[in-house]
């Protein structure tokens, strides 16, 4: 089979692969959607450090193709359509078992596209424990979208207790700033959409945004407080790396935010801000557990996931979906599979 692989110079590869093999406790998914994530590029540009060897995709979806030794037909069967927590740690230890084997307490833990190969071709293979059933109605591009993307957008948002009933701020409105604003609006937030490209806020008005504020054009400081009449922002979610120090200037009393975006430079002296009694925190992707409910979530509020998707690729157009990707322009792509 062919995989797409990063050389880290800014160019993709189509290198050939043995078809996988199950090993005790594993699976082999066909791969059906594999998703661009906009953390690719720091791997496409060698700004991370990774296995130049590996398959790349860490937003894969598809269907169990082959199960081995040890695998329960309860834990996984021949044609399960699967979503895949692409990481994967010892399973034991008490961050494992809550469903956080990034954080995994005993062993290294591997990533797909990192350490061990991605999605980005036909079939990949998994242990039994990384899969996750996809409710029906889901597609397998949504399911692809909600495993990095849009997941991380809904773990930011249980990091922060919810946000039911407040003015929420979400700066940065590519993949997954669009999906918090999307799911943000469905939990009943009043939300500000923040870009310097008028073609993403386009997106967030239809995805649910109150305002949209083209921050390169507009003072964001005065837009928010002309919003809430001076109150400023109960919640903000900064997830676009770069703007820190807009975030906390549009924080109100008692606010929360959070950041998602990377490198994410943030800074503040206590002195200045003390009397505001801000929680601040950061957010990293989510739980598996948090995975199955922001898909079930999704569902069950028929929630437009699909149409983050301006393009679809297949993995023989890698080097031309890559070049558009680099360019960050409004959208998101995918990979699909027969």
């Amino acid at each position: 089979m062919k995989g797409i692989v990063f050389p880290g110079n800014g160019t993709t590869v189509l290198e050939d692969f043995p078809d996988p093999e199950p090993g005790h406790g594993e699976v082999v998914v066909k791969i059906r959607a594999s998703g661009m994530c906009g953390s690719d590029l720091h791997f496409y540009h060698g700004a991370f450090d990774f296995d130049r060897s590996v398959i790349q995709g860490h937003e894969p979806c598809g269907e169990v193709y082959a199960v081995g030794a040890g695998v329960d037909p309860a834990q996984a069967t021949v044609g399960d359509r699967v979503m895949i927590h692409h990481y994967f740690g010892c399973g034991t230890c008490r961050r494992c078992r809550a469903g956080w084997p990034q954080m995994c307490e005993t062993t290294p833990g591997k990533t797909m596209a990192v350490h061990v190969n991605g999605g980005h071709a036909a079939f990949t293979v998994v242990p039994v424990a990384a899969l996750l059933p996809m409710p029906d109605g889901l597609s397998f591009e949504a399911g692809a979208a909600i495993g990095c993307g849009t997941g991380t957008a809904w773990g930011a948002i249980k990091r922060l207790g919810g946000v039911s009933d407040t003015t929420t701020v979400v700066i940065g409105q590519g993949p997954v700033g669009l999906s918090a604003t999307m799911f943000a609006a469905s939990m009943g937030a009043r939300v500000i959409a923040v870009d310097v490209d008028d073609r993403r806020l386009a997106n967030s008005a239809r995805f649910g945004a109150g305002l949209v504020v083209n921050s390169r054009e507009r003072d964001l400081a005065e837009a928010v407080a002309e919003y809430t009449g001076g109150h400023m922002a109960d919640v903000v979610l900064e997830t676009s790396g770069r703007a820190g120090d807009d975030a906390l200037a549009v924080l109100g009393t008692f606010g929360r935010a959070v950041f998602t975006g990377l490198p994410g430079d943030v800074g503040f002296t206590t002195q200045a801000v003390y009397k505001k009694q801000w929680t601040l925190m950061t957010s990293w992707t989510m739980s598996s557990i948090e995975q199955a409910r922001c898909a079930d979530y999704v569902v069950a509020h028929n929630l437009p996931v699909d149409e983050l998707y301006s393009h679809t690729w297949t993995i023989e157009q890698a080097d031309e979906a890559y070049r558009w990707f680099d360019k960050q322009d409004a959208g998101k792509g995918v990979f699909l599979f027969d």
